[in-house]
């Protein structure tokens, strides 16, 4: 497969005003405040985005090279993998926004890759896209069915490649975002909460656990729990974590069930009562 480089996209150039020769004094007095205004409008302006991330796993060096090369001039950053074993160590370095995979590969194929991604604590939210010769309907629903986030058929047309990576980078995007607004609307009335429960509790002396409460979490849901009791949404607790928003909801989740309680106020009540918490 060979691909035309795209074209670089000029920058758009900054207007800059200039006073004209022999402006009066009360002239260049205006300009030189217009210019100071000026100033901090351009300091507003919010930070490009960063790129995405992307790793790249095929046992086909002509073809990984074309599509590293074309990926890149869309404005991708891009790290290949020779197979599935390779792709999996360099995914838990990387923690890449989206993995491209081939299906047929040696040591580890794609369907082996995919799995261990969707076990991962870190990984597990990482959309995939499988990239493979096999087209027919069975091995798409098969690839579906396994987790993956989009099927791209070989050969196959790089626009289309590309259009398919950044719809599921947008789509990313947006349920990241989605799931920060709601972790952080009530952000303030859940610090409130949490200082008022453990003054009620410190007041009372009832912070020791029953001993017939006997729970077992795991180590990273004990370590969420923690941080919800801090007063940490799921934005914050996926940062200090290095996991994914929807990993946290996940272990979240879990944690209601365990202690039987339906809310975030109510399972801090019930960690901060059980001294589940610090």
């Amino acid at each position: 497969m060979t691909s035309d480089p795209t074209g670089s996209r000029p920058a758009d150039p900054h207007a800059a005003g200039t006073s004209p020769a022999g402006a009066s004094s009360a002239g260049a007095s205006s300009a030189a405040a217009s210019s100071a205004a000026a100033v901090p409008a351009e300091a507003t302006e919010p930070a490009p985005q960063a790129p995405a991330r992307l790793l790249l796993v095929d046992d086909e060096p002509g073809l990984r090279t074309a599509v590293k090369a074309y990926l890149e001039d869309e404005g991708f950053v891009v790290t290949t993998a020779n197979d599935g074993e390779e792709g999996w160590t360099l995914a838990q370095d990387l923690l890449p926004d989206v993995i491209i995979s081939d299906v047929m590969m040696p040591r580890l194929d794609g369907y082996g890759l995919l799995q261990r991604l969707r076990g991962d604590e870190r990984l597990g939210g990482t959309p995939v896209i499988f990239l493979t010769a096999k087209g027919m309907t069975a091995d798409r629903i098969a690839g579906f069915n396994a987790g993956a986030d989009d099927y791209i058929p070989k050969p196959f047309d790089p626009d289309e490649l590309v259009a398919r990576v950044h719809n599921v980078v947008r789509r990313q995007e947006r349920l990241l975002a989605e799931a920060a607004r709601f972790a952080d609307a009530d952000i303030g009335q859940m610090a409130k909460q949490i200082t008022e429960i453990r003054s009620l509790l410190s007041s009372s002396g009832s912070k020791k656990p029953p001993a017939a409460v006997r729970l077992e979490f795991t180590p990273r849901e004990a370590s969420v729990l923690q941080l919800v009791a801090e007063g940490l949404m799921n934005k914050e607790i996926a940062r200090r974590l290095e996991t994914s928003i929807r990993n946290v909801e996940k272990y979240v989740s879990r944690l209601f069930t365990k202690t039987g309680t339906s809310s975030r106020t109510e399972l801090v009540r019930y960690a901060l009562e059980h001294g589940l918490v610090e």
